[in-house]
């Protein structure tokens, strides 16, 4: 079976009571490994509990084939249910996998925690997952689109705490790479603001129909900056400004930290493609005559403070035609990393490492 992106939280935290085995897979491993502590939640009150909860790591499985088995029909001392699971697996796992789900012993919950493993089409374990009506199959990718503000409401509301458009583009800009990395800045957050002391009920933002009794303080963008500024998602800024800076050395530095972070090479590229998209608005209202404020006013989300005066030095010195060409570059790039079967990190810094190089600002520099 196959779990649809929407579905999956609410999934891992009740799955299927026919279940017996559920894949989780993708780049996000803080996603990963939330979503595999809610599976077993569900059905061990303590997730720690030595009795009803075995742990294999792949090297171990490996060298002990049965091990899956035994524990799959081992019965807990303190009755209940038990979860088997399965760590680090791969697709080289895939037909020790099918096995077990064409026959699968006792009734214990098989997690599994794999890495990216590929697309359905490309990955033998996926694949067979999905084929089994015994069996599920949930991608973790990183949140983004309409996940990430939902994580931001999710956490912050529970707090009692409620963000503005702005704090929220700009938390949505700078969280996501791994699910709990953004919990983390998020719960960082929410301890910011009850060390600032505001006091509840001061009005400063409407109460909600639901929530007479409990009004909601405000999370703002100096709030967010605040706290968030120490991301993954910085890295991925300092590569967007050296591109558009002409400053390979910083390109160099920033990519490289943005690859040992674990960055992926298209979500670099899409990155400094966002950056690219508001230099190119930003750009061609400059060119139509409208006010630096007023163009900067237009962007979500909005331009941090601190590097604002840069990134209208960038706007002014790029032209709209120019940013356009720029954009195609980046968009082929994503393509050719998903598509060629090149290697994906060589075809990302090429790329970056070019633009930089054509930067109007480097060129004027080595003109002097």
């Amino acid at each position: 079976m196959k779990v649809q992106p929407a579905r999956a939280d609410a999934f891992c935290a009740k799955p299927d009571t026919h279940l017996r085995l559920l894949l989780l897979y993708g780049p996000d491993q803080g996603m990963v490994r939330e979503r595999a502590q809610t599976a077993t939640r569900s059905v061990l009150d303590d997730p720690n509990d030595p009795f009803r909860l075995a742990e294999i790591s792949a090297k171990q499985l490996r060298g002990d084939p049965a091990s899956l088995n035994d524990e799959a029909a081992a019965m807990a001392l303190t009755g209940g249910r038990r979860v088997v699971r399965l760590r680090d697996l791969g697709n080289d796992d895939a037909k020790q996998i099918e096995a077990f789900l064409a026959a699968p012993p006792g009734d214990a919950l098989v997690v599994i925690e794999a890495g990216d493993l590929g697309s359905a089409k490309s990955s033998r374990l996926v694949r067979i997952v999905e084929a089994s009506d015994r069996a599920a199959a949930v991608a973790c990718y990183r949140d983004e689109g309409a996940g990430l503000p939902k994580l931001i409401d999710q956490v912050l509301g529970a707090a009692g705490l409620i963000a503005t458009a702005d704090a929220k583009a700009y938390l949505a800009a700078n969280l996501g790479g791994d699910r709990l990395v953004s919990r983390s800045e998020l719960d960082k957050l929410v301890t910011y603001m009850g060390e600032r002391g505001a006091e509840p009920g001061d009005g400063s933002v409407p109460r909600t129909r639901d929530q007479t009794d409990a009004p909601r303080r405000t999370v703002d963008l100096s709030d967010a900056a605040a706290v968030v500024s120490d991301t993954a998602a910085l890295s991925l800024q300092d590569v967007a400004y050296a591109v558009a800076g002409g400053q390979p050395t910083a390109l160099d530095r920033a990519l490289a930290r943005s690859f040992a972070e674990g960055q992926s090479p298209v979500a670099i590229l899409r990155a400094v493609a966002r950056h690219f998209q508001q230099l190119h608005l930003t750009s061609a209202a400059l060119a139509a005559g409208r006010d630096a404020e007023s163009a900067l006013k237009q962007l979500r989300p909005p331009i941090f403070w601190k590097v604002k005066d840069t990134f209208l030095a960038q706007a002014r010195s790029w032209p709209p035609a120019w940013l356009g060409r720029a954009l195609s570059r980046l968009l082929d790039a994503e393509a050719a990393c998903k598509r060629t079967g090149l290697p994906d990190q060589a075809i990302c810094a090429h790329t970056l490492l070019e633009l930089a190089g054509k930067a109007p600002g480097r060129r004027r520099l080595q003109r002097r």
